[in-house]
């Protein structure tokens, strides 16, 4: 029984294109117990795979995290399938505010430790002890009072695009790298302060409600639904925008945007930018900001060195690469000794 994808992306994107269906990018999380992990994801891959569904999902002991693409015609027996997993009945979908037919071109459904990688080992944290859940509305009026500290949960390269105002935006690379930092900040603050979080869908912030109430925290409060959803309902109830930029999206998109402000800088040569590209060089591949001018001028690449290796042959480019792993600086995405202008806490 198939349970892979046998189509190369470059293959999915020409059959999407022949189709001509409209597709829905969207995505959903859910803490849970799952007791055999990998029976699971093999239930979810098969039954997915029937409906055309493409997209990058972790299974988890802990529950399951998901980013997809639906065929709008299969979107109401998707729901369906959801529907009747007892713990995803009704489960929130947070519908992409920009669509694309391209957002994923494949099924990827792999069995992870966590479906958040926190780096703790604590058995007493329970995960389902989480915050207030808050709506668009009632955050705004949050993060409007005195006595509310407004953190961004995401890394450094996601709220440089875009972010509230007046949030902290920890300058890390990882998730994990801001549980300590936050508690460390914050630690007089555990019981006269309301600690209001956000993330890109809800999923971060979620644990990390949980955990700084783990931690003492008496006052813990998330945006429900994360930036995805804030931006619908103030759009659908005609709220006040206070989120500024794009909202970096884990998929081809690589954003949204959820206002006309631009905040961020092009990477090599400091014009107001806030476009992600990866570098050409399948070798680097780094993540960073390019203005379409620095993109013409540098051929899709970060640096010279790049270039050059870009107008070696396929062959010469392999044995290059060959025996080599992926350098550091793809995971730092946005720091690279290279950028001249990248994020300015690096």
């Amino acid at each position: 029984m198939q349970l892979y994808n046998t189509l190369s992306a470059k293959e999915r994107a020409a059959l999407i294109d022949e189709a001509g269906d409209e597709r829905f990018t969207l995505s959903f999380y859910q803490y849970a117990q799952i007791g055999n992990p990998e029976l699971f994801r093999n239930h979810l891959f098969i039954a997915w795979n029937d409906m055309d569904v493409l997209g990058r999902i972790y299974i988890a002991k802990e529950g399951i995290n998901a980013q997809l693409s639906v065929p709008a015609t299969n979107f109401t027996n998707f729901k369906k399938f959801l529907d009747d997993i007892y713990f995803l009945n009704n489960v929130r979908l947070n519908i992409a505010i920009e669509q694309d037919n391209k957002s994923f071109l494949k099924l990827k459904v792999k069995v992870r430790h966590k479906i958040v990688a926190d780096g703790l080992n604590d058995a007493t944290f329970d995960v389902t002890n989480k915050g207030v859940h808050v709506d668009a509305q009632t955050f705004n009026e949050l993060i409007e009072q005195e006595d509310t500290v407004l953190v961004d949960m995401r890394n450094h390269y996601e709220s440089e695009i875009g972010h509230f105002k007046n949030a902290i935006t920890p300058d890390v690379d990882t998730f994990r790298d801001s549980l300590d930092i936050i508690e460390d900040d914050l630690k007089d603050h555990k019981e006269d302060k309301k600690l209001v979080m956000y993330c890109t869908g809800g999923i971060r912030c979620e644990k990390a409600s949980a955990y700084f109430k783990h931690k003492g925290f008496k006052n813990v409060f998330q945006l429900e639904g994360g930036i995805i959803e804030y931006a619908r309902q103030i759009e659908n109830q005609n709220l006040e925008n206070k989120f500024k930029g794009k909202n970096f999206v884990f998929d081809h998109r690589r954003g949204e945007r959820i206002s006309e402000d631009i905040i961020s800088n092009c990477h090599q040569c400091g014009a107001p930018c806030d476009t992600h590209v990866n570098c050409a060089n399948e070798a680097c591949h780094l993540l960073f900001i390019q203005c379409k001018s620095c993109a013409s001028q540098m051929e899709d690449c970060c640096s010279q060195e790049c270039i050059d290796i870009t107008h070696l042959s396929f062959e010469e480019q392999k044995a290059l690469r060959s025996g080599k792993g992926n350098s550091n600086k793809i995971f730092k995405k946005g720091r690279s000794e290279k950028l001249k202008f990248q994020n300015k806490n690096s």
